[in-house]
């Protein structure tokens, strides 16, 4: 409706130590101090053909700024609100002290119009994470209230040039701006608010400019509301590298497509093997009738930097991270229902069995082990389970729903042990982790670190309509 590519879319446990080392990080260099201001702003999303686009940013911007630092450094970050709702800001994927972790009615009340809030901690682990509202998320972060926290290997590996994309979708009218209906029941109960114009870093990008022989570092980060991204890199041979900011052993992606879910990270290196002048695809194949051209690397005409692929290695150091002992683990089960196409015959809320039209009539698409919970600003949802501290969790996760759920893990990391029954092995170490329909997952995780979290559906509209609870570890 708004560009070509929108047309396109159109169409169709033992116990482990207990010390938390972020506790005693060593700061490098001091502290590194920033201020954002969340508020009303423009921006071309759309192109140069339409108009600018009223969104919500970080200082009026989107993405908000890039927040760089190295591990162990302290980041401090003051945020004044300047947009007419209460917000929050959460370090998505950093292991923090769970005050900073940016959660009304959990770990903070939430920031006033015109109020501020100073977070500050260290931060543990080198890679790729980024920043967003925990509060009215679906509208908030549907306007444009994201941005990239990046930290800083002490010895990065050696590329040519690095890019952070953002991936995100928009929901635009023909006149470029932002379509209303956030939270609506068919979005909450089918895969979420999904958009017609598709961006990188914030506005519709038809090239990337590359140089043949150059080797790049892309950081990706779905940012979107809903949608599911899986990128075809046609004619290179990219190299995962790290998955949600975490080291791992460097590999091909799966049937050579980067997947990511909403609020999942993936590091790639990509060799441009390419000759000037040339230019190659980057196709979004996730959803099978909507499949399109996400965006072009062009070749330019300069000589090539060099004739072959670099020879240095990729991989990178690994972050100190508390490894799950499953001998004697405490186990967990989690049961996701609800959602249309769902063969749910009810539920139990505040006490009494309903079926789903009583709970959509509360708001409510999505249960946890049977129960519905009406979602509130306060955040006052069920406390799923508990945890010693230092003990490692076994969590069985069910997927009964039609749907996929990205599930989301605040404060800590995790491996995937199993899927569908079938022992999983993999070295990385998670905080997002895809669910499709009908499917069983297994992980593991080191309960490290103190305090409620969040663990939630990150398709925005599926954690505001009950998909969302707390655990506590301590």
């Amino acid at each position: 409706m708004i560009s070509r590519r929108a047309l396109l879319l159109a169409t169709g446990a033992g116990f482990a130590a207990t010390a938390l080392p972020w506790r005693g990080v060593r700061a490098q260099e001091g502290l590194k101090r920033f201020a954002l201001r969340p508020m009303p702003g423009t921006a071309n999303i759309a192109g140069s053909a339409y108009p600018d686009t009223a969104i919500w940013g970080y200082d009026g911007q989107v993405p908000g700024p890039a927040l760089r630092l190295r591990r162990g450094q302290v980041l401090e970050v003051e945020v004044e609100n300047g947009i007419d709702r209460p917000t929050t800001v959460h370090w998505h994927g950093i292991r923090l002290p769970n005050e900073m972790d940016g959660v009304p009615g959990v770990t903070q009340d939430a920031i006033a119009p015109g109020g501020r809030f100073t977070y500050r901690f260290a931060v543990p682990d080198a890679g790729t994470y980024w920043y967003h509202p925990h509060l009215g998320s679906s509208e908030q972060i549907g306007r444009g209230l994201y941005g990239p926290l990046i930290v800083e290997e002490e010895e990065p590996i050696q590329v040519d040039r690095e890019l952070v994309w953002l991936l995100d979708d928009w929901r635009l009218g023909r006149d470029a701006q932002i379509l209303g209906g956030f939270d609506d029941l068919h979005d909450k109960t089918h895969d979420g608010r999904i958009g017609n114009t598709v961006t990188l870093n914030g506005k519709v990008t038809e090239t990337v400019p590359v140089r043949a022989g150059e080797r790049l570092r892309l950081r990706l980060v779905n940012v979107a509301n809903g949608r599911i991204f899986s990128l075809d890199f046609q004619g290179h041979r990219p190299q995962v590298i790290a998955l949600d900011g975490h080291p791992v052993t460097p590999h091909a992606p799966k049937d050579g497509r980067i997947t990511l879910a909403p609020g999942m990270r993936a590091d790639i290196v990509l060799d441009l093997e390419g000759r000037p002048g040339e230019r190659f695809d980057v196709v979004d194949h996730f959803y099978p009738q909507f499949v399109y051209r996400f965006v072009t690397l062009a070749y330019g005409a300069e000589t090539p930097l060099r004739d072959s692929p670099l020879d240095a290695p990729i991989r990178l150091a690994a972050n100190d991270l508390p490894v799950p002992d499953l001998d004697g683990a405490q186990q967990e089960n989690l049961l996701f229902g609800g959602g249309m196409m769902s063969p749910m015959a009810g539920a139990r809320m505040a006490g009494r069995t309903v079926d789903l039209r009583e709970m959509l009539g509360h708001g409510v698409a999505w249960t946890m082990n049977g129960e519905a919970h009406p979602a509130n600003e306060g955040h006052h949802h069920p406390m799923l389970f508990r945890v010693p501290l230092g003990r490692t969790c076994r969590l069985a996760m069910t997927n009964e729903t039609a749907w996929y759920h990205p599930i989301h893990l605040h404060g800590h990391v995790f491996r995937v042990i199993a899927r569908n029954g079938r022992k999983v092995e993999e070295d990385a170490f998670l905080d997002t982790v895809l669910i499709a329909p009908r499917e069983s997952l297994e992980i593991a995780f080191v309960a490290d670190n103190p305090g409620r979290w969040m663990l939630h559906c990150h398709v925005l509209e599926h954690q505001s309509g009950g998909m969302m609870g707390l655990f506590e570890v301590g």
